[in-house]
């Protein structure tokens, strides 16, 4: 997506008015999903996409205002893929004047030595690159691990989980690692996807180009996206009605044995059933 031109007063104002609404989208996640608190030590996932430099942004801009203290250090993973420019991010970091680390693992050849020509790198990639980070955070007594999803990430998992998973799933805002010994938060979660990448622009962030690794375009959730775009554009509200429902989830009224026991549940009585339906209808779109 790319915006017009403007004059220098402009592009001052819009800059300021969407750090202004990130920071309050930011500030009420962290707040609703208690993701950073007292002495808390912040790893921040930094990549090099317009997500993780906003994040970063924004949390630092947070830093100082917030009534807390807390610390920050960002982290990138060069995982050795070929052309990869390896000076553009410790001299961002550098210059914004955060705490820093690179991590270096060949994980790139170790993916290209197993997977086959051809097939999809992403998976063995992506949990190569969740060890290291996790085992880094752990060896540096790291208390929460930053990442870069957005709203409109969230939503694209939580469809392509439904259609493609069988299973009503998305990303959760804070989350306990596997292990037990990291917590993962996402400080994004309440932020728009077209408010990152204006705000990006603005902020004339060093981009990392994500198609380094030479791997296949995730073409379910690029059409996932496309169809919420669409939506957005042609049917102004359903996202951010279907935001709200991830957080007004009703087990009684879903089909999972596992969260309802549906066998000890009362019968209601007809009133109770034509009341809910009434209710129900009152609710639907006209």
């Amino acid at each position: 997506m790319t915006y017009p031109e403007v004059n220098a007063q402009d592009h001052a104002k819009r800059q300021q008015k969407l750090q202004k609404r990130l920071r309050h989208d930011v500030g009420r996640a962290i707040d609703d999903y208690a993701m950073i608190e007292q002495g808390d030590k912040v790893m921040v996932c930094v990549s090099g996409g317009k997500d993780s430099y906003a994040m970063l942004d924004i949390l630092m801009q947070l830093q100082k205002s917030a009534p807390i203290d807390f610390d920050i250090l960002a982290v990138n993973l060069d995982q050795k893929q070929p052309d990869f420019p390896e000076h553009i991010l410790p001299k961002y970091l550098d210059q914004v004047g955060v705490n820093f680390h690179i991590i270096e693992r060949d994980t790139y050849s170790v993916v290209k030595s197993v997977i086959e020509e051809g097939k999809t790198t992403c998976g063995l990639c992506s949990r190569m690159r969740r060890g290291t980070l996790y085992r880094f955070a752990q060896e540096r007594s790291i208390t929460k691990i930053a990442l870069g999803h957005h709203r409109d990430d969230i939503l694209e998992t939580l469809l392509l989980n439904m259609f493609h998973g069988g299973k009503l799933k998305a990303m959760p805002a804070r989350l306990l690692s596997d292990d037990g010994l990291n917590t993962v938060i996402r400080p994004m979660a309440y932020a728009r996807e077209q408010d990152i990448e204006e705000y990006s622009q603005l902020k004339g962030f060093p981009i990392i180009p994500c198609n380094l690794c030479g791997s296949q375009d995730n073409l379910q959730r690029q059409h996932i996206k496309a169809m919420l775009r669409d939506w957005e554009k042609n049917h102004p509200g359903r996202i951010e009605s279907m935001t709200k429902s991830l957080q007004n989830v009703v087990p009684s009224h879903l089909m999972d044995t596992r969260l309802h026991n549906f066998k000890q549940t009362e019968r209601l009585s007809n009133e109770q059933v034509c009341e809910e339906v009434d209710l129900a209808l009152l609710n639907l779109p006209l």
